[in-house]
């Protein structure tokens, strides 16, 4: 795989034009937004790289004896406003460009929320479905130890991500203790809750998509509260499956939920307590749902719906598939999810998209709430960790669409521009040195 190639050529409606790579679409949205505010040309250009990229390559003992060599990365785009946080994804898709482009998205993410963090990627290029525990405890370990130089509470701090979760996490902090020679548990947040993990932290991006909902419907004039609206989740992990146990208790209609391997739909709703009871049971399959039609993802994103939750991987709606959604508003649960092609569709079409940064940010928000807790040896509750989450998205989400009508733009740009704003301001009051 050519890590530094910029688009692909593909073919659309017999002829050929070129795909934008994820780092090129995060490239056009800063652009976008500095249109709409005061920045020097010189700065722009440095907000467009990372600050540090880190790729190593790495060998791990597997359990036939066989040793494999991995690729794995850790890219800091930006610590103006502190230490850089980001997630741990283990994918085989993974790439360089991706971990740059999601790298920078933590950085407008964390801005826009008012977290004092900057913003980091990283992961590894595996398929941790075809490894036994042990193959990827083995491998979490030895990545760790390759980039424990660049990371710590005070430089950079890893979190769960795709395919990664609080025993990895627990497995990095392990790691990063033994080389230090005490326990570090502030090193990364995401980690179970009898090691310094946080309460609320493990349903915190599904539950901001939620809050992100509630507030998009009244936005949206569809009503005071979710009872009857017809939701459609595309993903059934951690964000997609959280977000349906929040909508189903709230008397939202889940009609659609899917996992890789396709989708389940009942246009009277899917029992989400006991899809994702079958999800548990038998390895993150829904074959066992009962009452329901066996659909495609591609299908899933086209059925008519009040709410769209993409929360599975990027690029899952894009200028093909853009004008077939038949839904009013899409609740961003994944990072990119949407192409900047099919952004500008929506918003023509009269659709709101509440953007990532904004939708997924209770991640990054309780990730921050734990490592507090962490450096200062404290425990919060879980009421105090729900009502700080909960007013910390509501607040962010009406700034955004108080500067979206403001300057007449879609949210997503909105976001960028608070986002970049903040950063870009304290760029200048720093100073560049020496």
């Amino acid at each position: 795989m050519n890590q530094h190639k910029s688009a692909i050529r593909i073919s659309r409606g017999g002829r050929l034009m070129e795909k934008k790579t994820m780092f090129e679409t995060a490239h056009r949205y800063l652009e976008t937004a500095a249109k709409y505010m005061d920045v020097d040309d010189g700065l722009l250009t440095l907000l467009k790289h990372c600050k540090r990229e880190v790729l190593v390559h790495f060998p791990v003992r597997m359990d036939d004896g066989r040793m494999e060599v991995f690729t794995g990365y850790r890219v800091v785009h930006n610590v103006t406003l502190g230490p850089s946080k980001g997630g741990i994804r283990y994918h085989p898709d993974l790439n360089l460009e991706e971990t740059r482009a999601l790298a920078m998205l933590m950085t407008w993410k964390a801005a826009l929320v008012n977290i004092p963090f900057g913003g980091a990627k990283g992961g590894v290029q595996c398929n941790t479905k075809t490894m036994s525990e042990q193959e990827v405890e083995n491998l979490t370990r030895r990545f760790t130890w390759e980039i424990a130089p660049f990371i710590g509470r005070d430089k950079d701090i890893p979190a769960p991500d795709m395919y990664t979760n609080p025993r990895v996490m627990a497995w990095m902090m392990d790691t990063f203790s033994i080389l230090k020679g005490y326990p570090v548990p502030e090193v990364v947040t995401g980690k179970p809750l009898e090691l310094g993990g946080s309460v609320g932290r493990f349903e915190a991006t599904g539950k901001s998509v939620f809050i992100s909902t509630q507030e998009a419907v009244r936005h949206r004039g569809l009503g005071n509260s979710l009872e009857g609206l017809k939701i459609i989740i595309q993903g059934s992990g951690n964000v997609g499956g959280t977000a349906a146990q929040f909508f189903h208790d709230a008397g939202a209609k889940v009609v659609g939920i899917s996992n890789s391997k396709g989708g389940r739909y009942n246009p009277k709703g899917l029992n989400i307590t006991d899809a994702l009871n079958f999800r548990d049971r038998y390895e993150c399959s829904l074959a066992h749902i009962k009452d329901c039609e066996r659909i495609t993802n591609e299908e899933l994103l086209g059925l008519e719906c009040d709410i769209l939750v993409p929360a599975a991987v990027a690029n899952q709606i894009h200028e093909n598939n853009a004008s077939k959604l038949r839904c009013r508003v899409v609740v961003e649960g994944a990072n990119s999810p949407t192409t900047s092609e099919a952004d500008d569709i929506l918003f023509d079409r009269g659709i709101l998209v509440v953007p990532d940064i904004l939708a997924n940010a209770g991640g990054l928000t309780v990730s921050y709430f734990e490592w507090v807790q962490n450096v200062q040896e404290l425990l919060w509750s879980e009421a105090k960790v729900a009502a700080r989450l909960e007013q910390i998205i509501r607040k962010a989400f009406q700034q955004v669409v108080s500067v979206a009508e403001e300057k007449k733009v879609k949210m997503r740009t909105a976001a960028y521009i608070l986002g970049v704003r903040k950063v870009a301001k304290a760029m200048s009051l720093r100073g560049i040195y020496p």
